[in-house]
């Protein structure tokens, strides 16, 4: 039987390069290799692609960025149907069945790829090039998601332009949202640029972390609720985790390094929520999945108020950490499907839309 040939994208020109090799590492090491032929394309914090042969487990530690490799690139043309390996005058052509981007952040989750593999005609696992981009960019997904009866926190956006009239924003932004304000960059993932404001001193120096990150920023209402999360699986008819996973921060709130560097976040499995929220975090989660036009995955992260007034949709992350301590394999593996059965499932998912 010939096996089906999966390139595994990981690195990435993002703020999440260092997520993304770790996430790999663990998607390369749960890859059945009796029914996949692997393919390891790694891309630098400085966007070169390299074909990576050697030990998966030397991945993370950034070695491969170093190594002699092969260039590597996705051909647009589709009699190629893959890669174009090239090494000086040399060019191989490498046709590929499905591309993995284990990628985070921009250019990884954006629509940024999902638009080259598009254009490749190559099937890839995870979100098409428009969901994608509209899970990514925050002002869109509430516009999105608001107008399909999500409920979600009240919230604005600034741009650098904007700060120039900063204190007309500030008072604009305390009369709709108060004190805490929660400011983040509109198109970046896992926290990175995040910062809470209590004052308008605190507002204006969030606003400017954000707009490091992106060329707009999200101002959202404080939420004063439980962090609980539901990992999504499929395409039209998409299916929820049967339990949902509670991230309790140890620090004032989850941060990038509180989400994957150490150890001051406990996460809850099933999260200790009766079985009534669970059902009603369950179908909102698919209820969002579906009005913003998610394929393959999604991990959908929610707010449970604490006064028990309801649920809140914080966001949609279309390429989830795939690390051993992340949340959306944990959930599904709680549903019963094991890391290797779920990867099997996406990649499954990925070829059904061809």
């Amino acid at each position: 039987m010939n096996k089906m040939k999966v390139a595994v994208l990981f690195g990435g020109v993002s703020s999440e390069h260092d997520v993304s090799v770790v996430s790999a590492t663990s998607v390369l090491n749960n890859l059945d290799k009796e029914k996949y032929d692997v393919i390891m394309i790694g891309i630098t914090k400085d966007g070169r692609w390299l074909e990576y042969t050697s030990d998966i487990a030397d991945i993370a530690s950034m070695k491969w960025e170093n190594e002699p490799a092969r260039t590597a690139v996705i051909s647009p043309d589709h009699s190629h149907h893959g890669l174009l390996l090239m090494d000086g005058n040399s060019v191989e052509v490498c046709p590929i069945d499905v591309c993995f981007p284990v990628l985070h952040g921009k250019n990884g989750e954006d629509g940024t790829i999902q638009g080259l593999f598009e254009l490749a005609n190559i099937p890839y696992v995870g979100c098409d090039l428009l969901s994608s981009a509209n899970c990514m960019d925050k002002v869109f997904t509430h516009i999105i998601l608001e107008n399909a009866g999500i409920p979600m926190a009240k919230w604005d956006f600034v741009t650098m332009r904007d700060m120039e009239q900063f204190e007309a924003v500030a008072e604009r932004m305390e009369a709709k949202l108060g004190y805490p304000m929660f400011v983040k960059p509109a198109n970046a993932g896992s926290s990175v640029g995040v910062s809470k404001a209590k004052n308008r001193e605190q507002l204006k120096e969030a606003c400017y972390v954000a707009l490091k990150e992106d060329s707009k920023a999200i101002v959202e209402e404080f939420i004063d609720g439980r962090e609980v999360e539901n990992g999504v699986l499929g395409n039209d008819d998409p299916v929820a985790s049967t339990v949902c996973g509670e991230i309790t921060p140890l620090v004032e709130f989850y941060t990038y390094e509180a989400k994957y560097q150490d150890a001051s976040t406990k996460l809850e499995l099933p999260a200790p929520i009766s079985d009534e929220l669970n059902e009603e975090i369950r179908r909102t989660a698919e209820k969002a999945y579906r009005a913003i036009g998610c394929k393959g995955l999604s991990r959908v992260d929610f707010f449970v108020k604490r006064d028990g007034s309801g649920i809140v949709l914080n966001e949609i992350n279309t390429l989830p950490g795939f690390t051993s301590i992340s949340m959306y394999p944990k959930l599904r593996g709680a549903s019963g499907e094991p890391y290797a059965v779920l990867l099997d499932k996406l990649i499954a998912l990925a070829l059904e839309r061809k």
